[in-house]
């Protein structure tokens, strides 16, 4: 058994060491695509508390930018369904299903560089006091835009490399 342990160790330490050699570089060491966006995506004004929350996460991600080299205008839609219900037909459990259309473009030039929509969901009880149903919900919403905001960064770090400078 220590044997078989001992070989897994070193089979990954042997790995680590040709990354390198592949033309890994990490995502957010030095050098990497992360760094590249650090402080130069400018967001645009969030319609309502759902894009005041994403935008709040991308600007903790990336650290605000009042003018970068890139903008970033996102449309999060948030919608909230019924999910459980009891037999005097009571709601007991709400989804929050969330989406994030986001477009990155040139600040000087306007020219799009990238467009996607995401999506996720998250739920919420509302078995208790309508305080705590309240607070569920709110803590709900900013469940599903933190997920949809680390998502859209996730992307443009991915995409970091291919980004004019």
């Amino acid at each position: 058994m220590w044997c078989s342990e001992r070989r897994a160790v070193l089979a990954a330490l042997a790995a680590l060491a040709v990354l390198p050699a592949c033309g890994f570089t990490p995502a957010y060491g030095p050098g990497g695509s992360a760094g590249r966006l650090t402080g130069e995506v400018a967001l645009t004004a969030p319609e309502d508390q759902a894009g005041y929350l994403f935008n709040r996460r991308i600007e903790e991600r990336l650290d605000r930018a009042a003018l970068g080299r890139y903008t970033l205008e996102a449309t999060v839609e948030t919608e909230q369904t019924d999910l459980g219900t009891t037999s005097t037909g009571s709601t007991t459990r709400y989804r929050i299903l969330g989406s994030a259309r986001y477009r990155l473009t040139e600040t000087g030039t306007g020219r799009l560089l990238l467009e996607d929509r995401i999506e996720s969901f998250t739920g919420y009880s509302a078995t208790g006091s309508n305080v705590s149903t309240l607070a569920s919900e709110r803590d709900a919403l900013q469940r599903v835009t933190t997920i949809l905001a680390d998502r859209v960064v996730d992307a443009l770090i991915l995409a970091a490399p291919t980004l004019p400078e």
